[in-house]
């Protein structure tokens, strides 16, 4: 079925939703889990994969120009609230304020942090809604979990590598970090493998609610317009 140039009301709940699982998984990501005595997780991994299960929703039923809309604005989204933060850190605080430095250490962020979320995210997001979409076309609209688990191994996986390693190689022992990547992809992909049913079920009603279902046939992918 043809892409609609419109947007419903349910579009937009589930771009909000999108939006603000990014938004509160950038804000709690500096909180360190414990899940083992050898294995540290960012607490984000609770919450961030839903953007990718949402994404797989937003490529499946609207296809790849809508779902770049959404990841687009995630970005402009996250970019503005790191400014924000910025921002009210640096704003001069009156002496018997003393949460000064706990402000700044739950909401600032390092440009190296910064760029390395901002990276991550795009590379992932867009492979993961690229390779959904071609193998959509390619299985004719067959077997959704194997396309999501796939798009979601590459997706998650650059996301991972790209976070991390730019955040802390060299900061840490080269062990502790690529064991940091193992550990959070792994938990990452099986978070998207345990909730396949909530996928299925979630695309299936969107598709019946909206009526459509978007095949991006002969589509030329650009990740800016068009």
């Amino acid at each position: 079925m043809s892409e609609s140039k419109n947007v419903s009301r349910l579009f937009m709940c589930i771009g909000i939703v999108f939006v603000t699982c990014l938004l509160l998984s950038n804000l709690v990501a500096g909180k360190m889990w414990a899940v083992t005595p050898d294995i540290t997780l960012p607490a984000a991994v609770i919450l961030f994969p839903l953007t990718y299960i949402i994404g797989d929703v937003f490529t499946e039923v609207y296809g790849f120009r809508k779902a770049r809309t959404i990841i687009w604005l995630g970005f402009a989204c996250s970019f503005f609230a790191v400014m924000v933060y910025l921002l009210t850190i640096a704003l001069p605080h009156p002496g018997y304020w003393e949460n000064q430095e706990a402000f700044a250490t739950v909401l600032g962020t390092t440009p190296r942090v910064a760029a390395a979320s901002f990276a991550g995210y795009l590379f992932g997001e867009f492979s993961n809604a690229f390779i959904l979409s071609r193998l959509k076309v390619v299985t004719k609209g067959k077997n959704l979990w194997l396309r999501t688990i796939l798009s979601t191994v590459v997706g998650e996986g650059l996301d991972s590598v790209i976070f991390i390693m730019i955040s802390f190689w060299g900061t840490m022992e080269n062990e502790v970090v690529l064991k940091m990547i193992l550990f959070q992809y792994l938990f990452k992909v099986g978070y998207e493998v345990l909730f396949t049913p909530v996928t299925y079920a979630v695309v299936k009603a969107v598709k019946k609610a909206e009526g459509i279902d978007v095949y991006d046939e002969g589509l030329k992918y650009n990740f800016i317009k068009g």
